[in-house]
Order: C-alpha cells, then structure tokens, then sequence
C-alpha cells in the first residue's frame, strides 16, 4: 500500500495528544503532528483521507474472545439473535427441517433468562426434534439445553451421578430435566459429530471478517486447545498465519487442563510461538464457573444455598501453578466470576515470581479488599464491560443470590482504574456481541444500550453502581493499548505513533462529541498493516 496522509477530523492517538494528522507509508505509521509536518515527512505522492470530522483510532484489540466458536455458532443452529422460548423452539424445528441428514443439531446461544429459573427443558426439544439428539449450549458456555434423544445417547438418567465440577438439572424424580451444566456437558461431548480441519478453517476466516467489520484488528483467544470436546484450533491458526490468510493480530491461551498437572508444561513449550501473526505466550485457567448455575466461586455461600460454588483447581495447587508457568515465561490469563475464585487467583500470583502479564477476565463480584491488589501486582482487569448493567439474567438469576452486600461488589471497574489498576478490555463472543461499541456505552453509562434485547427490562436504564463507570478514554484505551499489553503486542500495536503497525479505525463519527452516542458507533473504514481490510 502506498503512502496516506489522514487529516480533517480528530485523531485519537491513545496517549493524550490530538493531532492534525497522521501519515502511513507501507505498513507503518510515519507521522504524527501538525498536518504540514506531516506532509512534509511522506517521501513523494501520497494519497489524502478526509476525515471529514470522523474519529481515527488505533485497530481494536479484543483481550478476551472465542472467534472461532463465535462463527461456527453463526453458521449452525444460530439462536444468539433470538430471545424468547418460542423464537428459540422455532428456530431449532426451522433448522432440523432444513437440515435432514445432519446427525446432531448443534449450535446455541440462548439466554437463561428467557426460561423459568434460567432453565428450559427436554420436553419442548423433544416437541420439535425427536427424531434426533440436540445439543445447545447457552450463551456463556457453560450449560448446555439437550432433548431426551441425547440424553439416552449419553446413558445419562436418574441413577447418573454429578461429575466433578458439574450438576445435572432434575426434575423431582431424579430423572434429568433437560439442562447439563459445567463439567456435565461433557457427559455429551465426545458423542457430537466432530469438526472437520475445513470447518474450523472455514469458521476462523468468517470470525476474521466479521471482526474486521467491527473495527476489530486483533484479539486474544481465550481458550487454544481441546475444550468439553471441541476440537483444539491450534493448527487452524498455525496454518493461516503460515498461508498469509490470517491477517489479524493474534494472541493465543494455551488452554489449562483441569485434571491434570505440571506434566502439560512441556505441552506448552512445545506450542509457544514469540512472533509472527500468531503468537502463545499465554495459559488460560478457569479457575470457576458462572453466577447464574451457583458454579461460581464465592467466599461465602449464595443467599438460600448451603454452598458457595466450585475451584475448579485447588487453590494450594494453583499457586505452584503459576509459580511454574510464570518462570517458564507464560503469562496466565484467569476466568474468574466468583470474589473466592478472583482471590484465589490474585494469591497464587502473589506467592510466584510474578514476571508475566497475568490478568484476570471477567471479575463479576470482586471483594472491596482484592481490589487494591490488581495495581499492586500489576495484574491486569480484564474487563467484559457489556455485563456490568441491571439486565433480567442478572438481575433475577444472580444479584439475588448474592444478597444486599455483594450485590455492590459487581463489576467494580472504577475502583481498580482509580486504584491505579491495569484494564484490557473484551467481549467473550459468543457469549455476547464482539461489536465494542454497546461495551464502550456500558462502561461510560453502566445501562443497556437502546434498542437491546436486554433494554426492555424495567431496571435497563437504571445505572448498575454508576460510580464504577469508566470515562470514554478509559475504556478506549482498555480496548487498545490495554488489551495489545496483555497480548504482547504493545510494542507493535495499541497506540498511533511513528514505527507502530498502520493498523487503523475510521469511525463514522466522532463519539468523544457532546451528545455523540456510543452504542451504534460503526467502522468506516478498517486497515491492517496499511492495507484496507474493511470498507462500510
């Protein structure tokens, strides 16, 4: 790509300066200051980008997302658009019907809050598909809407006990009603027809141009490996960053395996990658589950339960853990929901040698005394800020259970910022949109974006904890220099300065304007390295 000058509209730079212009030659940024100065530096022709009082921002980078899952969703059984139980029941009869030879309907994405208690049943599955087995997990993955073909499939019934780390939803008779949870889910897993090498391939390039169209240049997967039986995609993206296809900036997390130890280490040597398009400086550990199935864990028990969720790995293991991994030069990238579990992680980087850069996703309820501990051991909040509102799933499956202590103890993304925490930033797709634009208006605002789904609650638009907010610089900056930090990718991406990759956002306005909104903000225009990637 020849050389561009971009002026006419405001240049956010990530580090505090407005500009008048900016200049790329190649796949480089050259130039950065007074429009003259920067003409003045681009050797010969160049071509001009009006701005045409359009925002340009630095490439979005995406800290903690599942692209490849995200789109093969969006080529299934789709019901992430959907937000009823008779849309979902639709949707899945529509699919089977069109799809007679396929052995398993798969798919997902419905939400725990469009059923009673977040739980649907078998019955209405087997209503519209008996002839075969379903399989459905929900939107966050972490339990699974299955139809009593597949549950016979398993050998799943009333005498089947909860694995470790699992439940399985019963009626009163013991017999199971219809929902796996956690670990329970892989009681099915291994049945599921597998993904081919061609559908994932297949599904990383649609994740790639969809992501782009979003203004989304770079992301970490959050889990690289084999997962309650999917398919690892460690070649997948080995094999299209080496074929020049993967165009994206990606980071990937060496996926941890709960029931087993040290002994993956070597694993995770062996898979490292420092350079390239596709790089693994990075573990993922879950160390819990999610508020809404009570597998979260907290440091006291839910409000009415005699339990108080799951670790998913002993805590006393988990510090020698990261003690080792951190020596061995990777950083670990933690899920953490429950204030016991964000704890139990803060800890286990205390007591190693903390060299990396360990961050914690997700921080749904976090303790008022944990929350010092991220700037003082420089991890990393890996924020999904789009949760943080008074939405129907969590307000009537989570912040009740919680009781009126914790229930202030939600998202507390100002605290850490003003503590002098780190933040990155991202969206868990397919667990909710990628787009970042409604996250960037929960993050400013704490209520739902206009026009969601979720808006039609009556709490929508009543701030969640508005003190917790973050201003539009924060989470810009969590989006782009904080997410490229815990990717490794600062020194390449994150901020615009001369000798960073052209990786640049045209925005179709300028959202740091008075009375600009946040949630429909779109990508104009998209480059990678200098090149256009994305055209609105």
């Amino acid at each position: 790509m020849g050389a561009m000058v971009f002026t006419g509209g405001p240049i956010w730079t990530g580090d505090g300066s407005r500009p008048q212009a900016l200049a790329t030659a190649g796949d480089r940024i050259i130039a950065v200051g007074d429009l003259a100065d920067v003409r003045a530096a681009v050797p010969g022709a160049h071509e001009l980008v009006d701005l045409a009082g359009r925002l340009l921002i630095p490439g979005l980078h995406d800290a903690h997302v599942h692209p490849v899952q995200g789109a093969l969703e969006r080529l299934r059984c789709d019901l992430s658009h959907l937000h009823d139980r008779a849309g979902y029941l639709d949707a899945v009869a529509a699919y089977a019907a069109a799809h007679p030879g396929r052995a398993w309907i798969t798919g997902g994405g419905w939400s725990m809050s469009a059923f009673p208690g977040g739980l649907p049943i078998r019955e209405d599955l087997d209503a519209v598909v008996a002839d075969r087995p379903v399989f459905l997990p929900n939107r966050d993955h972490h339990s699974a809407w299955v139809n009593s073909a597949a549950l016979r499939a398993a050998g799943i019934d009333a005498s089947t006990p909860d694995p470790r780390s699992g439940r399985i939803e019963r009626s009163a008779d013991g017999s199971p009603s219809g929902v796996l949870h956690e670990a329970a889910m892989d009681l099915v897993t291994p049945l599921l027809p597998p993904d081919t090498a061609a559908d994932y391939d297949h599904a990383l390039m649609e994740a790639q141009r969809y992501l782009f169209s979003l203004g989304v240049t770079g992301w970490q997967d959050a889990i690289v490996g084999s997962y309650a039986g999917s398919r690892d995609q460690f070649g997948t993206y080995v094999s299209a960053a080496e074929s020049g296809r993967l165009r994206a900036r990606v980071a990937g997390a060496l996926w941890w395996d709960r029931d087993r130890g040290l002994d993956q280490l070597e694993d995770f040597r062996a898979r490292r990658r420092l350079e390239g398009r596709f790089v693994t400086r990075t573990v993922k550990i879950m160390q819990d589950g999610v508020a809404e199935n009570f597998t979260a864990a907290m440091l006291e028990p839910y409000v009415g339960k005699d339990f108080c969720g799951t670790s998913n790995v002993d805590p006393s293991r988990l510090s020698s853990y990261v003690d080792a991994l951190d020596a061995a030069g990777f950083a670990v990238h933690f899920h953490a929901i429950g204030d016991r579990a964000v704890r139990e992680c803060l800890d286990a980087v205390a007591a190693s040698g903390n060299t990396q850069r360990h961050h914690i996703a997700h921080l749904h309820v976090v303790d008022p005394a944990d929350v010092p501990r991220f700037a003082a051991l420089d991890v990393t909040a890996n924020i999904q800020s789009l949760w943080a509102t008074h939405h129907e799933q969590n307000d009537t499956l989570c912040a009740p259970f919680f009781g009126p202590g914790r229930v202030g103890h939600q998202y507390p993304f100002g605290d850490i910022a003003r503590a002098g925490g780190r933040l990155a930033a991202g969206s868990d797709w397919p667990v909710s949109t990628p787009d970042p634009w409604p996250a960037m208006h929960v993050a400013v605002h704490r209520t739902e974006p206009p026009g969601s789904a979720e808006s039609a609650w009556p709490m929508a638009q009543t701030p969640m904890l508005p003190e917790q907010a973050l201003t539009l610089e924060q989470a810009l900056r969590a989006y782009t220099a904080g997410s490229a930090y815990v990717s490794h990718l600062d020194e390449r991406i994150g901020t615009l300065e001369p000798g960073k990759a052209a990786d640049l956002v045209v925005l179709d306005r300028d959202p740091f304007a008075p009375g600009t909104t946040l949630h429909d903000t779109r990508a104009d225009l998209v480059f990678v390295d200098g090149s256009p990637v994305h055209e609105r």
